[in-house]
Formats: structure tokens, sequence, C-alpha cells
């Protein structure tokens, strides 16, 4: 009966480590952040400031990103007339939409207008700018054609910086001022319908996915 029971207890306690472990990797169990000062990293601050509000365009995409995802937005992909979500919902590219957008960048407008002068870069049959905007590979492609290109080597740690966008053969997100003990920085983003947190430590986890880093300015 004692061994019965031992055999028992050992079971319970190797399920509630791996379940403790799953709850690790996939970020539902929270990991220890850590700063830019932590690594010797100076913040970035861009020179722009484009809505003029006195927060420069780094910090500005930085906390809109922050502030869209404290709305919790639920995951479904929708169409909508007006182009931006306007809902309870959203979808990846969401996130970098609404971030930029509160800084002053219409993506709506500013991808279409892309769109016309590139339509070879983007291969695009029919035109609508009220979705283009809101996927990956047309975002990829605009951002590299009018923004800043950086390195997709995440141990250049100091060459991630808050507000920076990354994207991902089939995600797209903003990179957060928040870091794991490597100096990685976590990833703000909105990948699926079960997705607990927001904010997380998934990056090296997706580096191979990744195809593109840009900042706006």
């Amino acid at each position: 009966m004692k061994k019965k029971i031992l055999f028992i207890s050992l079971i319970i306690c190797l399920v509630v480590i791996i379940l403790i472990i799953v709850s690790y990797k996939f970020n539902v169990i929270p990991h220890k952040e850590y700063s830019n000062s932590d690594f010797s990293i100076v913040p970035y601050i861009s020179s722009v400031d484009k809505d003029k509000d006195g927060i420069d365009d780094q910090t500005d995409i930085l906390n809109n990103a922050l502030e869209y995802i404290e709305t919790k937005p639920k995951y479904k992909s929708k169409y909508y007339t007006t182009g931006y979500s306007d809902d309870e919902y959203g979808v990846c590219t969401d996130v970098v939409a609404m971030s930029l957008l509160g800084a002053g960048y219409d993506l709506r407008e500013l991808v279409n207008a892309d769109i016309i002068n590139n339509k070879e870069k983007y291969n695009i049959e029919i035109i609508d700018k009220n979705i283009d905007f809101r996927r990956v590979r047309n975002l990829n492609v605009y951002f590299k054609n009018n923004h800043l290109s950086l390195t997709t080597d995440l141990s250049k740690i100091e060459e991630w910086q808050g507000g920076d966008i990354i994207v991902f053969e089939n995600h797209i997100g903003i990179i957060s001022d928040k870091r794991n003990k490597n100096g990685v920085p976590f990833l703000i983003h909105h990948v699926s319908p079960a997705q607990v947190n927001y904010e997380e430590d998934v990056l090296e986890n997706d580096e191979e996915d990744i195809i593109g880093h840009y900042r706006v300015s």
C-alpha cells in the first residue's frame, strides 16, 4: 500500500513539474523582467515627433502598443469598412496599426499609397485599402520600402529597442522595452484566441521565423 501511495505521489509530482514547465514556456507563468539598464543599453529616442504631442515616435509607438494590449482584444479576423478594428476584436497586425496610428502614422493610407506606387513589389490583384494594411506580407514590404531595416540577429541585443517592429513569416508585433535574462526583448503581440498575456518572452523560441526588423524613425 505504501509503495502504491509513493508511486501515485511521484506521478502527481511529475505531472505538476511538467505543467509548470509548459506553463513557463508558453508564458502562462510570467518570466522575470529586465530593463535596458541591466545590460548597459541606452534606450533609443527618435528625433521625430510625427504627431507633435511632445513624445518622440519611438516612445509613442511603444506606449501605444502597451495601451492597446491593455484592452485585451479578442482574437478574430474581421473586415472593417473603416479599415481599423473598432470593437473588441483584433489580430496581430492591429497591434502594429494601432501603435503607429497613435503616433501619427495612418498605415491604412500609407500602405495603400505604397501599393499603388509599387505594385510589382506587392503582387496584389485587387487593391483594398481597408484590408491590405492588415496583412503581414504587405506590412513587411511597406516597412522595408519606407523605414529603417535592422538586424534579425537576437544576439545583437543592443540593436533591439522598445517600439521597433518585428515581422515573422506569418506574424508581426512590437518590440517591448522589457528583456529576459539574456537581454533579448519581450514581444508585444496578439497571436491567438488562447493567448493569456500579450507581452511575452517568446522571441528566442521563434527566431528562425523572423524575416524583418524595422524602426519607423
